[in-house]
């Protein structure tokens, strides 16, 4: 018997998923839909005025896209520092780092894709 060869794979949209993050993810690729090793990507809106819970990905890098609106982010040690990103915008997160992201809109949602080097995506998400 022979081994399946990996191949290319569409995602149609239209799944969700609750993450530890206390946030809904928009399916996209990961490990569990495409047999993908090294990579997840996602796409997510923050409703207006809604926060993640504190955490952070151990051992894997975050990168984002806000494709609209904006976030906040708390973050580092004891979610000291802080950061804005616009539509526009790339936000990139190392591995281990905490943080909290927030919609400081009162009334705009903000959508951004999220690439993670964690292919099944919710396995390394440590709450805080």
């Amino acid at each position: 018997m022979t081994p399946q060869q990996p191949t290319c794979v569409v995602i149609r949209p239209g799944q969700t998923y609750e993450g530890k993050q206390g946030l809904t993810y928009a399916e996209g690729i990961f490990a569990g839909n495409t047999g993908a090793q090294a990579i997840c990507l996602h796409l997510l809106t923050i409703p207006p005025g809604v926060r993640a819970n504190a955490h952070y990905h151990e051992a894997h890098e975050t990168a984002i896209y806000v494709i609209s609106g904006e976030a906040g982010m708390w973050y580092g040690v004891d979610l000291r520092e802080h950061l804005v990103v616009k539509a526009g915008e790339y936000l990139y997160i190392p591995a281990g780092v905490p943080h909290q992201p927030y919609n400081p809109s009162a009334d705009e949602p903000c959508t951004a894709v999220l690439a993670r080097t964690d292919p099944n995506e919710q396995e390394s998400v440590v709450l805080l």
